[in-house]
């Protein structure tokens, strides 16, 4: 061998050595990154399991004592306003004190919650008083009480929610859209699914007891409690500058396409909650008006959700407060329907980029995605809006029909099933794109503040439609007498116009937003936006072609591909 030779010879095994070292060092630092990443999503996704039951829990018990949909509205005000300000706080505190301190409150503020709920464990009596603590109260103590508690719980989500958003930017490096969207995309999928595991479990458990309901929820909690506090590293998240970060900073007026989407998910939930929180299980767990008047002896003469009203010696409802023409569905079937729903829209939206936005080019998503989904989003809500208006005056109230049910009341039902599993899947598309791109628009070094900040709007909306929700279900429905309440059916067609005007909202809003993404692609169509000095459609041809090309190449359309697909489209333009 030639000096030359070996020496090369010697320079490739040093390279060799290098490179494994290199590639070792690179899955530590991987294994590292992922360890959070864990940690915090286990934490979070036990945490939601409580969060789905306690607003289950509040709300069939409510229900059961004969609170109205107003009432239990005025219970969430305070659980959806403390999101708003715990969003704001929460995102200078990550900053400057890291994602475990965060967390980890807001695990002990959810133990302190579900504490306070067992002072709830109280009855009607005779007189129609209740009592807070074995203590008489009137009714409107109790709903003071129950919404200072749900303050509790909402600071105590938002602290929870921060870290499990943050996580993703912090342990995804920058280039890596499409990955960082695949890895959003499967933790919040996967964490509204397990929240709708916790509206089953809590509709299913107070069924059986409300103390073990509490009881259960708090054994998950303090499982999470550890993991949280052992698990991490107290810098994660902390802000490189703590000391030049300020309250002011979360109102980034130099992002304002953050801004923007911030004021668009604002009326994107709020399209979900006008509909979704309050008046569903209402309405579902309303007798039929039909089987409201009957005469009766005692209370095996009258169906569900009424019972015999010894004076009037005829069926009532048991809650007038909630209306009549739903279903009477029991405590555990309204639990499942509104899991199923969660489920639904959480795997959905855990395999957006795969089922969706990928087959259809549109991954990474940009914001005219976004406008075309939103759009979509105010079809499902427009049509059941149509069909319980439609429906509010054709059911006969003073005769029921020989099937038990009157005939608008099972067409509503078909309606409404339909309804929820197309509004599960619209929506959790828009909610994906959305996760996504408050993380891609975040600074890297403030992206506790500016996800703080884009959660604020979140909790507004969902105040917004919980509030507007309990006014619309109470107050639009014609009064049917003292036995039966309002005319739900009318209040529930209210709620869904309102669903739909949101969501239109929130696509117009979203226009607003400059991304330097001049294209919309979506299957075999392309819609190019902005000035080009060729012909749009000749640059169609070219991306349409470069794609059927690379498709038959790889047989599908890779990650990179969509990547580079998205940016020459911008390339183009310019």
């Amino acid at each position: 061998t030639t000096p030359t030779g070996a020496a090369r010879q010697q320079g490739a095994r040093l390279a060799g050595r290098m490179a494994g070292r290199h590639g070792e060092a690179g899955m530590a630092s991987s294994r590292r990154a992922l360890l959070p990443f864990a940690v915090i999503s286990c934490s979070y996704l036990l945490f939601t399991v409580t969060d789905g039951a306690l607003r289950m829990i509040v709300l069939l018990h409510a229900y059961s004592l004969n609170f109205s949909a107003m009432d239990v509205a005025v219970m969430f005000v305070l659980y959806e306003l403390a999101g708003v300000f715990t969003n704001l706080l929460a995102g200078v505190a990550g900053a400057r004190w890291g994602i475990r301190a965060t967390l980890v409150t807001g695990l002990l503020l959810q133990l302190l919650t579900y504490g306070l709920l067992y002072g709830w464990g109280w009855q009607e009596d005779l007189a129609g008083e209740t009592r807070l603590f074995g203590h008489t109260a009137t009714k409107q103590q109790a709903i003071v009480y129950i919404t200072i508690v749900q303050m509790f719980g909402g600071v105590a989500k938002d602290l929870t929610k921060l870290g499990g958003k943050t996580v993703t930017k912090l342990v995804t490096p920058d280039e890596k859209n499409t990955q960082l969207f695949k890895i959003v995309s499967l933790l919040t999928g996967w964490k509204n699914s397990l929240k709708g595991v916790g509206y089953f479990l809590g509709s299913w458990l107070i069924g059986i007891s409300y103390g073990l309901a509490l009881g259960a929820m708090m054994a998950l909690v303090l499982l999470a409690l550890p993991m949280a506090y052992f698990g991490l590293d107290p810098q994660l998240g902390v802000s490189p500058s703590p000391g030049r970060l300020r309250l002011s900073d979360v109102f980034d007026r130099s992002n304002p396409n953050l801004n923007w989407l911030s004021l668009a998910r604002l009326f994107l939930f709020a399209s979900r909650d006008f509909w979704f929180e309050v008046p569903l299980p209402f309405f579902l767990r309303s007798p039929p008006c039909a089987a409201i008047g009957r005469p009766c002896a005692d209370d095996s003469d009258c169906g569900s959700g009424t019972a015999c009203d010894a004076e009037a010696g005829a069926c009532a409802n048991l809650n007038p407060g909630g209306g009549c023409g739903g279903l009477g569905w029991s405590r555990t079937q309204v639990g499942a329907l509104l899991a199923l729903y969660i489920i639904m829209y959480g795997q959905f939206q855990a395999y957006t980029p795969q089922l969706v936005t990928g087959p259809l080019r549109q991954t990474p998503p940009n914001k005219r995605t976004e406008v075309l989904w939103g759009l979509v989003n105010c079809l499902p809500t427009l049509v059941m809006a149509v069909v319980a208006a439609a429906s509010a005056d054709a059911g006969t109230y003073s005769q029921p029909s020989h099937a038990g049910l009157p005939p608008h009341t099972s067409l509503l039902g078909g309606s409404l099933v339909g309804t929820i599993a197309c509004f599960a899947l619209v929506f959790a598309v828009n909610s994906s794109i959305h996760s996504y791109l408050v993380v891609l628009y975040a600074a890297s070094d403030k992206v506790a503040a500016s996800v703080g900040f884009y959660y604020m709007a979140n909790a507004c909306g969902r105040l917004l439609g919980t509030l507007g929700s309990g006014v619309l279900y109470t107050y639009v429905g014609d009064d049917l007498g003292l036995l039966a309440g309002t005319n739900a059916v009318q209040g529930l067609a209210a709620c869904f116009a309102a669903a739909t005007a949101s969501s239109l909202l929130a696509a117009l809003i979203t226009l607003q937003i400059d991304d330097g993404d001049a294209a919309l692609l979506c299957g075999p169509c392309c819609v190019l936006y902005g000035g080009a000095e060729a012909p749009a459609s000749d640059q169609c041809s070219r991306l349409h072609s470069r794609a059927e090309a690379d498709e038959a190449a790889a047989g599908r359309l890779s990650e990179e591909e969509v990547v580079r697909l998205s940016r020459q489209v911008s390339d183009d333009l310019e």
